[in-house]
């Protein structure tokens, strides 16, 4: 064993044998933080993470259960909403249109449709696909899984970090009726509603119902406009019923319109009086606070809006011998995310960029399950297939490309500005200034995934399990790329019109000298400029899992696995040509579950160790004098704890606390400006956690009251050799600390009536009202002298009134 190897093992070690003598702290998980049945058991929580029923305790994953209670408690719409509360798991959901996530260290950092995502969305069992249609708002959620490590032979491809499982609620077989009603601080106003009518003992409708409005908590300082809102509502209707006694179906249809400004942005670069322009580059050492300076936009076309729809159909038959799962869906939605990147309202500064993305994709599967005395088994076969077109444009005005021309020495005082005043001198009436300039890359993908896929449970005994699975997927991509020369077409009408009457042989300047671009200006892209060029490609994967899991007692569980999750391959939609192989991941995984039923304790702590192969990334290179994207290949590896404890002191009171931590570095990665980062930090946090209490006051005829607070930490991000070179994470830019530890506390107080027909409730998200620096707007940088902030959301707080009947 190698010297590092070797100081892995005894810091994993330590590091189990002290979370594992934690347990006995008055804490408990997060994950699964309820009422107790009665004042001598905790509650059993049933999950459904290795496709078969199973208690959550005799899982032997590292898995996490976001409840329905949690979602209340911390007043959740979306994904975005719950991550802080599962340490390991980051989402930048500030663009519903355009969310990331990370998990155990693990992201995709590209935004393209040549690629896929590495944490898997999953809803009802069926994958939710890519970026524009992974971040929906939640309608009747059941639960949320939350599964750690890769997962490629339960769940399939672009599960490399994990899977997050998200289980909808299924029409009973009674009557019933719910609505709640927030009001909140910024005219926050949030509704939803939903029916369920029986119509036989064996059929029922349900019918779900969203609305919500923000008028968002930034103001334009000049305009006094509204930025950063929200305007969405969702639906969605369900009918389940029996044939016989032996098969069950089950349609649901989901609908959600998002219509709002898209996120905004605040410029932090001192801007100097005209005719001064912001250095070139952008001395980050200068970097203002977001926070406390205003922020002005002249954002054209400024906008997100997403229009999806979705229909699944899951029909369940029994044989006796075992049972046939049926699943078909259709999904479709088209995306739009305008956003000003330079954060001014100066029309000589001005950038923004776009994102335009339409999908469709069909998903079947087939799977069997069954079990004997001796053996739990799944197996199945799937289609995956998806049609997508993005666009991607960087926006500016004649003004500011008359400003790049300059501080790129390619025309001292610009061209559009002094051409103009030019032809003004000699009676011509044109105006080349403030006019659009467009440049934009064009991609189309169509894929084809097939896979087929077995896991199997041998109970050697009443304290052994072997576990082995095994699953094979084939994908095939299409994919094409096309980026024409700028466009801007109000500027060559006059241009034209400059042409025709000899202006420009007057002036000794070509017309051609003002049709170029600025933005994708790559060797691959310029030699390919009006070009479609195509690629195809398949890639074939065998994702296998071994598992064994021994039952030291009744409440006392031990196991160690081995298993590969993979992300797809694919290309990179901003490079033309650009290919890459399947992402691989292979993770071993030990660790322990207890419960102490007399106490009303358990306790989880597993520890892990990762290698993952052919990471792909798309970063914007700052070292040039124009930006440009390009792409960048690494290895990396990583070991940590995860840990959960669950504790109900009393009838009335519970806590709840779980942690990760990670240390996440680069096997092998050589950057694009050439510098070697094996052996230093991937930039994702050591530590994180998540801390909960809540207690119960049992008031007989007078309701229950409920109180809750929630705490979540995730250190800061770790810096390395390039981390100053991207404005990366740990970097201290001026007032900026990017990357910094972020802390969110959440706290709710509810009523609940003795016939739990009537409720109200307070609550208060981020109370301690702590803002970070979300992302950095660098395009502009080096260019423009600009840079745009955008931050995460203030404090919220309001009232909740409920009804259920």
């Amino acid at each position: 064993m190698s010297p590092r190897k070797s100081r892995l093992a005894i810091s994993l070690g330590r590091a189990l044998s002290g979370l594992a003598f934690t347990a006995a702290m008055p804490l408990a998980m997060a994950q699964t933080a309820q009422v107790p049945v009665s004042a001598t058991q905790l509650d059993t929580i049933t999950v459904t993470a290795q496709s078969r029923e199973q208690e959550l305790q005799d899982v032997p994953i590292a898995l996490q259960v976001v409840t329905e209670q949690l979602l209340e408690d911390v007043a959740a719409e979306d994904l975005g909403d719950i991550d802080s509360f599962v340490p390991g798991l980051q989402i930048n959901s500030l663009q519903p249109t355009q969310p990331s996530f990370q998990l155990r260290g693990i992201a995709t950092d590209d935004f393209g449709i040549g690629t896929d995502p590495a944490v898997g969305v999953y809803v009802d069992g069926v994958y939710a696909g890519r970026g524009g249609g992974v971040l929906l708002p939640f309608t009747d959620l059941q639960r949320i899984e939350v599964l750690k490590g890769p997962q490629g032979t339960l769940f399939g491809r672009n599960t490399a970090a994990g899977a997050i499982s998200i289980i909808t609620t299924r029409p009973e077989d009674e009557n019933g009726a719910r609505a709640k009603l927030r009001l909140g601080n910024d005219n926050k106003t949030y509704f939803e509603g939903m029916a369920n009518v029986a119509v036989s003992e064996d059929s029922a409708f349900r019918f779900n119902g969203i609305f919500n409005h923000s008028d968002g908590w930034i103001q334009d300082s000049v305009t006094g406009e509204d930025l950063a809102p929200e305007n969405n509502w969702a639906t969605r209707a369900s009918f389940q019923t029996r044939f016989g006694d032996d098969t069950r179906a089950w349609i649901s249809w989901d609908h959600e319109s998002l219509d709002q400004l898209g996120q905004a942005t605040t410029g932090v670069v001192p801007i100097p009086a005209l005719p001064a322009l912001p250095t070139v580059p952008a001395d980050p050492s200068q970097f203002l606070d977001p926070l406390n300076i205003p922020t002005a936009t002249d954002a054209q076309g400024n906008a997100e809006t997403r229009t999806f729809d979705g229909v699944t159909l899951i029909v369940d038959h029994n044989f006796g011998w075992g049972s046939l799962t049926s699943t078909s869906a259709w999904h479709d939605y088209d995306s739009l995310n305008r956003v000003e990147e330079d954060g001014t309202n100066l029309s000589y500064l001005y950038v923004d960029s776009t994102n335009t993305e339409s999908n469709e994709n069909y998903y079947q599967e087939f799977k069997f399950n069954g079990s004997t005395d001796h053996i739990d088994w799944v197996a199945g076969v799937s289609y995956f297939q998806e049609k997508a077109h993005q666009t991607s444009e960087v926006n500016a005005l004649t003004d500011s490309i008359d400003t790049i021309a300059n501080n790129m020495g390619l025309a001292p005082g610009g061209l559009f500005g002094p051409v103009t005043q030019i032809a003004n001198m000699f009676g011509i009436p044109v105006d080349l200034t403030g006019l659009p300039w467009n440049e934009k890359f064009v991609n189309t993908l169509e894929t084809k995934s097939y896979a087929a896929f077995g896991d199997a449970i041998w109970h050697v005994n009443d304290k052994l399990n072997l576990t082995a699975g095994l699953r094979y997927t084939r994908d095939e991509k299409d994919f094409t790329w096309f980026n024409d020369l700028r466009s801007a077409p109000a500027l060559d009408a006059q241009l034209d019109l400059l042409d025709s009457i000899g202006f420009f042989d007057a002036i000794g300047l070509p017309k051609e000298m003002f049709i170029f671009d600025v933005a994708f200006i790559d060797p691959p892209a310029m030699m390919n400029k009006g070009v479609q060029t195509r690629a195809k490609k398949s890639w074939d994967d065998f994702s296998p899992r071994f598992v064994v899991d021994y039952h030291f007692a009744d409440d006392l569980m031990g196991f160690a696995s081995l298993a590969k999750g993979y992300k797809a391959g694919g290309f990179n939609a901003l490079q033309i040509g650009s290919e890459f192989e399947n992402e691989d991941v292979w993770n071993f995984e030990t660790g322990i579950k207890q419960s102490f039923p007399e106490q009303r304790l358990a306790y989880n702590v597993s520890g892990f160790y990762y290698v993952y192969d052919n990471r792909q990334a798309v970063t914007l290179d700052m070292t040039t004098s124009i930006p440009r994207f390009v792409i960048n290949t690494s290895d990396q590896e990583a070991y940590g704890v995860d840990f959960d404890v669950r504790w109900q002191a009393t009838d009335g009171l519970g806590f709840d606390f779980n942690a990760e931590y990670l240390d996440s570095t680069y096997k092998k990665y050589v950057n694009p400006q050439g510098v070697d980062l094996a052996g230093d930090a991937t930039g994702a946090p050591e530590w994180s956690f998540a801390a909960g209490a809540n207690y119960v006051w049992h008031m007989g005829d007078a309701g229950d009251m409920r109180a809750s607070l929630r705490h979540s930490y995730v250190g800061e991000c770790r810096r390395n050799a390039e981390s100053d070179s991207v404005l990366g994470c740990g970097t201290g830019a001026g007032a900026i600390d990017i990357g910094e530890a972020q802390n969110l506390t959440d706290v709710r107080l509810g009523w609940t009536s003795s016939s739990g027909h009537w409720g109200w409730a307070l609550y208060g998200n981020n109370v301690f009202d702590n803002q970070y620096v979300n992302s950095l707007g660098t395009y502009g940088m080096t260019v423009l002298g600009t840079v745009g902030a955008r931050m995460t959301q203030p404090r919220q707080y309001g009232l909740e009134v409920s009804a259920k009947f």
